[in-house]
């Protein structure tokens, strides 16, 4: 899939969270040490594995994946019929279920909002994985982990979700074109 230029603009910051990530993996490597967190719960660290690869960069590998389907999620909705423009007789059984659809954008410009709302979504789970990582990639292996970590992780997250319920909203208020 080709990815049009309006997509292929606001992936860089995705990029530029990407090649952060994978830097600092690569440097704090290591000197992580020969356990590593596997699992952090409300009371803190209640799982570990034996330090590799896979078991450091989870985060890293995990935020490709994402970037990979949102984007293409994203693209996606750049290249739906939105309702507004689809002919009356478009569907079998008449256009009003199609028109009244919560699956597709009702105009390209609100169509435009929801590829950018979904991959400012995916940016801000960058910045939750990135706030994770410093857990996970330190150099002293500790139970305790600080209190504010949970929240300033799942922040970016709230705020990203926000958005995309933001460009929902728009999307219902915006008036269809004629």
């Amino acid at each position: 899939m080709v990815l049009s230029s309006r997509v292929r603009l606001w992936l860089v910051p995705h990029a530029a969270l990407l090649t952060g990530l994978v830097v600092w993996g690569i440097v704090r490597y290591p000197h992580l040490p020969s356990r590593v967190p596997e699992h952090i719960g409300s009371e803190g660290v209640d799982a570990w594995t034996n330090r590799s690869v896979g078991s450091a960069f989870w985060p890293v590998f995990l935020y490709i994946g994402v970037t990979v389907v949102l984007t293409a999620c994203a693209e996606l909705t750049l290249r739906v019929t939105p309702t507004a423009e689809l002919p009356d007789d478009a569907a079998p059984f008449g256009n009003a279920l199609v028109r009244a659809s919560l699956n597709r954008p009702r105009t390209r410009t609100s169509a435009l909002w929801f590829a950018r709302a979904l991959l400012a979504l995916n940016a801000c789970m960058g910045i939750s994985f990135l706030i994770f990582c410093a857990v996970m990639w330190h150099s002293v292996p500790e139970r305790e982990i600080p209190g504010w970590l949970f929240p300033a992780g799942m922040a970016p997250i709230v705020a990203g979700t926000a958005l995309m319920v933001a460009a929902a909203v728009y999307d219902r208020r915006a008036p269809a074109a004629p």
